[in-house]
């Protein structure tokens, strides 16, 4: 009797551990971050991070970063979609999350994106439940990143500059994904509002409009400062998406 008795236990024991390996399924969710009026972001900026975390308990269940291309141009800006049409292919950036997951779990998905630029890096998040074992491919869950990338060129950091000398002010804008701003281009210089705040201790700010150049993604203007320290920002303003970047820098004039 002790004997299958002993057996009996051993069988439940094997039949529970087992049942509790197959409940625990892997499931995949494809993660993606798009700039907003522009393309996804990827290996050529860096890549968004994509954390994706329990919602109740805060665990993080897989984090990583968003790799591939940025997309197909004329796919994602230029036609028209129908309803369940893809943006997207197989070489389009993107994280494959992996979730080992027993039962539905409601979870928080984020990206930080641009990741590798920490002025113009937001946060973007959405919340979903997972099943177990229900995949989400295709396009996926598609986070939009708002904003400029702007990089003050010159003058560099902390620089001393004679009060006698011409300040040359230049900036590199591009879209969050990368994407470079040109005069009459997808993206266009002309449509941006691209302007440095300049205030020295004790003085009043000024403001100064920096204008496309030659170059893709360069803005410059030119000025005279008197003595003084200065904190310079510089922003670029979308009037119609609302897209907004800033950057700081400052400069001694003696």
């Amino acid at each position: 009797m002790k004997l299958r008795l002993s057996f009996i236990g051993l069988l439940s024991v094997f039949l529970c551990s087992f049942g509790s390996l197959v409940a625990q399924e892997e499931t995949t969710i494809m993660v993606r971050a798009l700039a907003k009026d522009a393309k996804f972001i990827g290996s050529s900026i860096g890549g968004a991070k994509i954390i994706v975390s329990n919602a109740e308990t805060g665990e993080i269940l897989d984090q990583g970063f968003t790799t591939g291309s940025t997309g197909n141009t004329e796919l994602i800006l230029k036609t028209p979609h129908k309803r369940y049409d893809n943006i997207t292919d197989e070489k389009t950036a993107g994280f494959k999350a992996v979730l080992s997951i027993e039962e539905p779990t409601f979870i928080n998905v984020e990206a930080h994106a641009p990741y590798n630029k920490k002025q113009s890096r937001v946060v973007s998040s959405t919340q979903l439940w997972a099943i177990p074992g229900k995949n989400i491919t295709g396009d996926g869950v598609v986070l939009d990143v708002p904003g400029f990338v702007v990089d003050i060129l010159a003058p560099q950091t902390h620089e001393r500059i004679k009060s006698s000398s011409k300040i040359n002010l230049k900036a590199n804008i591009v879209m969050m994904c990368g994407c470079p701003v040109t005069e009459g281009g997808t993206w266009d210089a002309n449509q941006y509002e691209v302007k440095a705040i300049i205030k020295g201790e004790g003085q009043k700010a000024q403001e100064i409009t920096l204008k496309p150049t030659d170059k893709p993604s360069t803005f410059e203007a030119a000025i005279n400062l008197d003595k003084a320290y200065y904190t310079i920002t510089v922003y670029a303003f979308d009037p119609l998406t609302g897209n907004s970047g800033v950057d700081k820098t400052n400069i001694i004039v003696n």
